[in-house]
């Protein structure tokens, strides 16, 4: 699923823009041959995915990736995501939604917003990504929670019924132990929070499987299994 705390994941650019939209520019007629992921328009290249897997391995002891079947295990985990992300771009241009030129700038600021200043700029540079990249990265990311929100956002409600047998089965307190009004109140909400991101997980999972069967997914297994021995 998708985090919506995604500011810590955007500025380590564990996922780079890689333009996994087709038609970008910059892309030679050989790598273009050498498709790996192909969801409806939207297209993933070997270099593209091995630059992702290369970033992604750095959140990862060098020791445990230096085990074959574990960098496997995590190389088949990055090309679920990357088709996952595909499925949720190509959702978005049949949906015809966007994200405007206001509404990127404004999480921008937000973001800036969390950091001291002059460390949010130092920590680009440390992770050796340009602000252009990273800008364009966000991009992506909002618009995939802008389709999810809008295809799921509405469907999820919680009632009070289920915030009561949710701190029941979850939060048994002790008999003896007695709650203010007001710290009521404000566990009543944490559950909530809680519970709403629990139903939302798991209409994710059922939404983005039908979506899987809906789109037709290409995986260049002759690629794939090139990148699987190395």
């Amino acid at each position: 699923m998708i985090n919506y705390l995604y500011k810590l994941a955007i500025l380590t650019g564990v996922f780079l823009a890689i333009c996994v939209i087709s038609g970008c520019p910059d892309r030679t007629s050989e790598e273009k041959g050498k498709f790996l992921i192909r969801v409806g328009s939207n297209v993933m290249t070997v270099p593209e995915f091995t630059k992702a897997f290369e970033i992604v391995k750095t959140a990862y002891p060098t020791d445990m990736m230096q085990n074959a079947d574990y960098a496997n295990e995590v190389r088949l985990q990055v090309l679920k995501q990357m088709t996952e992300r595909m499925i949720l771009l190509e959702r978005a241009g049949e949906l015809h939604i966007e994200i405007s030129d206001a509404e990127l700038e404004a999480a921008v600021a937000d973001i800036k917003k969390g950091y001291p200043e002059g460390m949010f700029k130092k920590v680009l540079i440390e992770s050796a990504i340009s602000f252009d990249s990273w800008k364009n990265e966000l991009k992506i990311r909002l618009l995939m929670e802008k389709v999810i929100a809008r295809e799921l956002g509405e469907k999820i409600t919680i009632t009070s019924e289920e915030i009561a047998n949710y701190r029941e089965e979850h939060h048994r307190a002790d008999d003896s132990a007695t709650e203010s009004e007001e710290k009521t109140e404000d566990t009543n909400e944490m559950l909530a929070g809680r519970l709403y991101r629990e139903k939302t997980e798991e209409a994710y999972h059922l939404w983005i499987k039908k979506l899987e069967e809906k789109y037709t997914i290409e995986i260049n297994k002759a690629e794939w299994e090139k990148i699987a021995d190395l």
